[in-house]
């Protein structure tokens, strides 16, 4: 059986660094060149994952935003030798939608003299150049917010850990208290590192659809979330305030699924989950 090879672009990071592993374990061979290795324009580059980007510094380095969301990218689909290309987008481009079922059909709305929308903008150019520069041959995966894994970072892996350190921190006399700098009101999209992986490697052999919504397919709210990890740990969570949260889309998946069989698993049971496993040990 010959193993099939993938381009990792962005590959250090930790979408990159869990696809990786994955596909090692599958038998692949993965290179995870730098961004300014000559090779990516000499060798065959198999099947390309791009991973590049940023997110939570994004306002503070437009011009790597743009350079990695985009630039990039333009390079490769021009001088590049490569069999398939996987895009990594995101569903932020949804959020100005307000509370739809966002497919991916759906027209987006974006506003080149708001700031925010600079990352918008780069992951939609990015997209763009997918769909009119690739000769068919790219596919893009809208993520929404990705978690799972020691290594990852974010609202919800960084509220768990907290949760984690305040119980074992806690003595039987007193229930342990996490206070939160967020709203109840305030809900995400979830989705675990291991159902995106599985996503993105379904995408890179298939042709079937260009665009495609990669998320938990629910909006969870903060109430519910701490609710959840309330009762999983013993912890008192409380919320710093109940400011009112702009109406979200509801990311639909049923393109994933319909296409690959492919279902997210339910975030709530895995937190609930993981916490009681990690409580377990701490008391052991």
């Amino acid at each position: 059986m010959i193993a099939r090879h993938a381009t990792l672009i962005g590959g250090h990071g930790f979408i990159g660094r869990h696809l990786q592993a994955r596909l090692l374990r599958d038998g692949w061979q993965c290179w995870v060149p730098q961004r300014v290795d000559s090779q990516l324009w000499r060798r065959d580059l198999g099947h390309v994952f791009h991973c590049a980007g940023l997110t939570a510094d994004h306002a503070q380095r437009p011009f790597d935003t743009v350079e990695a969301h985009a630039s990039l990218l333009n390079r490769v689909l021009h001088e590049a030798q490569y069999e398939s290309l996987v895009y990594l987008s995101s569903t932020r481009l949804y959020d100005s939608l307000g509370d739809v079922s966002a497919t991916e059909d759906l027209p987006l709305q974006l506003a080149p003299d708001n700031p925010r929308h600079l990352y918008d903008l780069s992951k939609a150019l990015g997209e763009s150049l997918c769909r009119v520069a690739s000769g068919g041959r790219a596919r893009v995966a809208r993520l929404s917010c990705v978690w799972g894994g020691s290594d990852s970072e974010g609202f919800l892996p960084e509220l768990m850990r907290r949760v984690l350190a305040a119980r074992a921190e806690s003595n039987a006399s007193q229930r342990p208290r996490v206070h939160v700098e967020s709203s109840l009101r305030f809900a995400r999209d979830y989705v675990h590192i291991d159902d995106v992986v599985s996503a993105l490697i379904a995408l890179a052999m298939s042709d079937e659809f260009a665009i495609c919504n990669v998320a938990g397919g629910r909006n969870v709210g903060n109430a519910e979330l701490f609710e959840r990890l309330g009762a999983a740990s013993g912890c008192e969570l409380t919320a710093a305030h109940e400011r009112e949260a702009p109406a979200l889309p509801r990311i639909s998946v049923a393109r994933m699924a319909e296409a690959f069989g492919w279902h997210p698993s339910d975030t709530m049971d895995q937190v609930s989950r993981i916490i009681e496993q990690g409580c377990a040990c701490s008391t052991s």
